[in-house]
């Protein structure tokens, strides 16, 4: 092992109900628990969120409701989580920003203090983001095996950018080499705005990916609703997501 440990390190992941650290609730979570002379344990609960798993998060976790409903709630399992982490530190993939906090969201639910200041926190993404940069230096470097000179002066960037995506279609036989083709592939999820407020649902109908609303249609809802029109215009939301609002709810009328 190339780690040096002074103290127990468990790594653990969480699946959820979703991305919102306030609101949403863990439906399975795994804790590897490495102890400085090498040995290890490991444990997995599934649980009980005792709210509804949205349909596009057990297409990637492959949890469903029915899976969990006979299963401990979190607040049952808590007492043997915190016995596991105790006196460890904390470590795991993008858990910094999502899973340590939404683990100490359910640990406070629960009733079980969570103090951060007793943990050290290992995070492998940030590492690997760190030591293996995402910019277009990086890629440039990693397509083209040329050095970006002049790195954020337009007219660089744009040239640079230009050889990286030509170089990307030479280089992967299974990427398409149409632009028309590429413009999919370029997308993680499709969306109606480009802030990603809006997306669509398996019918290809727009639908809202926030608040009260989530995951119904836009349309349905400004039908029964329009007094929700009129608040998402007065918000501060990008103007071109209160340009799609507007097209939809005008389409609503017919």
């Amino acid at each position: 092992m190339n780690l040096k440990l002074y103290k127990p390190l468990c790594i653990f992941d969480l699946e959820t109900t979703g991305t919102n650290v306030g609101k949403d609730r863990i439906v399975e979570i795994c804790i590897l628990k490495i102890n400085p002379d090498s040995s290890r344990e490991s444990k997995t609960w599934r649980v009980n969120p005792e709210i509804a798993i949205p349909k596009e998060c057990s297409e990637i976790h492959g949890i469903c409701d029915e899976d969990i409903k006979d299963a401990p709630t979190f607040r049952e399992i808590a007492p043997k989580i915190v016995e596991m982490i105790s006196g460890a530190d904390l470590g795991g993939f993008n858990s910094n920003r999502f899973d340590v906090p939404l683990l100490a969201e359910e640990l406070l639910r629960a009733d079980f203090d969570f103090d951060l200041s007793k943990f050290k926190l290992v995070d492998a993404q940030t590492i690997y983001h760190k030591k293996e940069p995402r910019n277009l230096g990086a890629a440039y470097q990693f397509y083209c095996g040329k050095t970006l000179e002049n790195a954020h002066s337009a007219e660089a960037d744009v040239l640079a950018t230009f050889e990286v995506l030509d170089a990307q279609v030479g280089k992967y036989d299974d990427l398409p080499k149409d632009v028309n083709a590429l413009s999919e592939f370029s997308f993680h999820n499709k969306n109606a705005d480009l802030a990603g407020l809006i997306g669509f649902n398996d019918k290809n109908i727009e639908v809202f990916n926030f608040g009260k609303y989530k995951g119904q249609g836009v349309k349905d809802v400004f039908k029964k609703d329009l007094g929700y029109y009129g608040w998402l215009q007065n918000a501060d939301f990008p103007l071109y997501t209160k340009k799609v609002f507007t097209k939809i709810q005008l389409s609503s009328k017919f």
